[in-house]
């Protein structure tokens, strides 16, 4: 990977995470984020996210690679999200008693 790809694969990890962190059904904050203005910044990092990945890549492939990474990323952070969930910590202690 060129040091190049990096800023645009963090800005579009930036992007995907206030984007998810605005969802209702998110499970890495007790309340979600302002829906408006966090869904507003998560799509201005991604807009800016594609410029900076259309530097070193062609636009179909800067396109590609950055929708890949966002759908990896909106799969895997409900996952982390419920496996270091404060909530599933307190049912697990639950469980034991």
């Amino acid at each position: 990977m060129t040091a190049a790809l990096l800023p645009g694969l963090l800005l579009t990890l930036a992007g995907g995470l206030a984007i998810y962190l605005a969802s209702p059904h998110q499970r890495w904050r007790a309340r979600p984020l302002p829906a408006r203005p966090a869904r507003v910044g998560g799509s201005v990092l991604l807009a800016i996210a594609f410029i900076a990945l259309s530097q070193p890549l062609q636009g179909v492939v800067a396109a590609f690679t950055l929708l890949t990474w966002l759908m990896l990323l909106w799969i895997a952070l409900p996952y982390i999200g419920a496996l270091y969930s404060p909530h599933v910590a307190k049912r697990k202690e639950g469980n034991a008693e």
